[in-house]
C-alpha cells in the first residue's frame, strides 16, 4: 500500500498529509506540445514558425538531395504533383504542402528531421490557419507561385545539387516570410 501511495504521489496525483490521509489532487493538463500554442490571430506568429522551419528546411532540402532513395525521389515527387491536383481542383492545398516538406524532411535519411516536421504539424503550413471560407482562399495566382518554388525544389533535389536545393528552399520559405509581411505591413490579420 505505501508503495502505491508513493508511485501516486510521484505522478502528483494524490497528497499524503500527516495525520489527515491521502487526498486526491484536481488532475493537472499535460503541458502544451512545442509548436502547438502558435497565436493564428497573430500574423507575428506565422512569420516566427517561417524563420524557424527556415533554419531547419534549408539544410534538410540539401540533404535530400545528397541522399534519397529513387524511391524518395518518386515520394517528394508524387507530393509535388498532388499540391498541383489539389490546386486545379481548387481544393485546399496546405495537407499536401505539408506532406511535401515532410517528404523532403524524410529524404535526409536523418529521422530527426521528419520528427521535426510531425511536432510542427499541420501549424507548419501558415495558410492552414487561414479561414477557409471562398473569400479567404489563396489566390490561384498565389498558389502557383507557391506549385513553382516548390517545383525548384523539386528539380534542384531531383537532381542531386544540393547547393540549389537549399538555395530554393531558402527562397521559397523567405518567400513565405515576405508575403507574411506584407500582410503585417497592410494591418491585415488572419
Amino acid at each position: 500500500m505505501r508503495e502505491a501511495i508513493a508511485a501516486l504521489r510521484a505522478d502528483g496525483l494524490v497528497e499524503p498529509r500527516r495525520g489527515a490521509g491521502v487526498f486526491v489532487l484536481e488532475p493537472v493538463a499535460p503541458p502544451a506540445l512545442p509548436f502547438q500554442n502558435v497565436d493564428h490571430a497573430r500574423i507575428s506568429s506565422l512569420i516566427e514558425m517561417l524563420e524557424l522551419r527556415g533554419a531547419v528546411e534549408v539544410e534538410a532540402a540539401g540533404l535530400a538531395a545528397m541522399r534519397r532513395s529513387p524511391a524518395q525521389e518518386e515520394e517528394i515527387i508524387d507530393c509535388h504533383n498532388a499540391v498541383k491536383a489539389c490546386i486545379d481542383a481548387q481544393k485546399p492545398t496546405s495537407a499536401a504542402d505539408f506532406a511535401l516538406h515532410t517528404a523532403i524532411a524524410q529524404a535526409t535519411n536523418n529521422p530527426r528531421f521528419a520528427e521535426f516536421m510531425k511536432l510542427m504539424g499541420e501549424n507548419a503550413i501558415p495558410r492552414a490557419a487561414l479561414k477557409t471560407s471562398t473569400a479567404d482562399r489563396p489566390s490561384p495566382t498565389y498558389l502557383n507561385q507557391i506549385h513553382e518554388e516548390h517545383a525548384r525544389i523539386v528539380a534542384a533535389i531531383s537532381d542531386g545539387d544540393a547547393d540549389a536545393a537549399r538555395d530554393a528552399m531558402r527562397e521559397h520559405l523567405q518567400g513565405s516570410q515576405r508575403r507574411y509581411r506584407a500582410l503585417l505591413q497592410k494591418g491585415t490579420t488572419t
